[in-house]
């Protein structure tokens, strides 16, 4: 069985910085239309949380991928 799953980072454009990895909610999707759309929209969430002040500072951003893969039951 296969399921499509998001992986999401918060990067920054600060030389030396590397990208973290941010938890979400929603973790599982049932197809790749509804994974990139909450990526969107979770980007977002993220983003609209930091002050603006930060961001600029920091050149913040996010970035998400949604993959498939396989589920192995045990």
């Amino acid at each position: 069985m296969k399921v499509i799953v998001i992986l999401m980072v918060m990067c920054s454009t600060t030389p030396g910085t590397q990208c973290q990895p941010i938890a979400t909610p929603e973790i599982q999707f049932e197809d790749m239309y509804n994974c990139t759309v909450y990526g969107y929209s979770y980007s977002e969430e993220i983003i609209s949380e930091l002050s603006p002040e930060f961001v600029n500072k920091y050149g913040v951003y996010t970035k998400f991928y949604c993959e498939s893969r396989e589920v192995v039951w045990v």
